[in-house]
């Protein structure tokens, strides 16, 4: 079969299509015809090898994490599905990837497409889904009535996590640029800061949460905003010892991770608020959850751009500009 895979880490990776062999099945394992595969910031920075102490994979490997497709063959203990169900989910984590015409998808992570949703609006949804529903519900316990500071929010992340926001009955602020600002107010955005004319931390004020996703200093100038007894996930690091313990890495890795937040876990002490870093994980009944969410049109898919196949690498290419609005997806079929 046809898959993207890069062939090693570093500034070179050889990233390209290659003929690979259609993988084997485990037992509680199913084989899904893809039809279309979503992309996230991640498929770009593991060929890196940014995460390559803490991910696993064999090169050459397959790139992407996110897909919808047909099921359309079952391991033997699988019970959940069956040849011909149209599924979407993440394997993000699992040593393989979606950007291919067959990838293998553990029953555990999967759920049904939802019905109102094409394969390539299904495609856009498992990971910001899931580490918008990870870091909101579980980690925050987001109330309603309580405000939540998601910034950039037009991108793949944004999107999603204003719409779970408010449908938890959170009042959300974001940043954006000019042109963004009615596509976010129409997400649900409470405030918005145009972050081009003004500085996020000092227009707001008495957040309860910050879901970090922009890289630099952003992260440490939320906790202005932020009341004493409030939270900051962030899914774009610093890395914490927690996240090491969690992943079961040597000393070493935990103490590097120790390190690497030691500031930002000064200044989160001081201003009495907590820090953790969120490595999202494929889970299928949450997506299950999310795609109920989907069917009864609580949330909308957002996507900015639709890649055939052949052209998956320019995908990731315009993906890594930074400029999307919601998500970028490869329709395979």
């Amino acid at each position: 079969m046809k898959a993207l895979t890069f062939k090693r880490y570093g500034k070179a990776p050889e990233i390209g299509f290659a003929d690979v062999s259609r993988p084997a099945l485990k037992s509680d394992e199913m084989l899904v015809q893809v039809h279309a595969a979503g992309l996230n910031p991640i498929d770009n920075m593991i060929p890196t090898g940014t995460f390559k102490p803490v991910l696993r994979f064999q090169l050459p490997a397959t790139l992407g994490s996110d897909l919808a497709g047909v099921v359309t063959e079952v391991g033997s203990r699988v019970t959940r599905f069956k040849p011909g169900d149209a599924v979407f989910a993440s394997i993000f984590d699992l040593g393989t990837g979606s950007i291919a015409e067959f990838a293998v998808v553990p029953e555990s992570v999967a759920a049904l497409k939802p019905t109102n949703l094409d394969f390539v609006q299904a495609a856009s949804i498992p990971m910001v889904g899931l580490t918008s529903w990870q870091a909101l519900k579980e980690r925050v316990n987001l109330l309603s009535g309580q405000k939540v500071f998601i910034p950039a929010g037009s991108g793949g992340i944004g999107t999603f996590a204003i719409q779970l926001a408010k449908h938890l009955g959170a009042k959300v602020g974001t940043t954006t640029s000019k042109g963004n600002v009615e596509l976010v107010r129409s997400l649900g955005a409470d405030e918005v800061v145009d972050y081009k004319k003004e500085e996020f931390e000092k227009v707001l004020r008495g957040y309860d949460a910050v879901l970090g996703t922009v890289r630099g200093d952003a992260i440490e100038k939320s906790i202005g905003i932020l009341k004493p007894g409030s939270m900051i996930v962030s899914i774009i690091g610093p890395l914490d010892a927690a996240f090491a313990h969690a992943r079961r890495l040597n000393f070493i890795l935990a103490f590097v991770f120790r390190l690497m937040s030691r500031k930002i876990m000064r200044l989160a002490r001081k201003r009495k608020v907590a820090y953790s870093f969120l490595f999202v994980r494929p889970d299928g009944n949450q997506l299950a959850e999310i795609g109920q969410l989907l069917k009864a049109g609580h949330i909308q898919p957002v996507i900015d751009k639709v890649f055939p196949f052949e052209q998956a690498k320019d995908a990731l290419a315009y993906l890594a500009q930074g400029r999307s609005r919601g998500k970028v997806v490869v329709k395979v079929r």
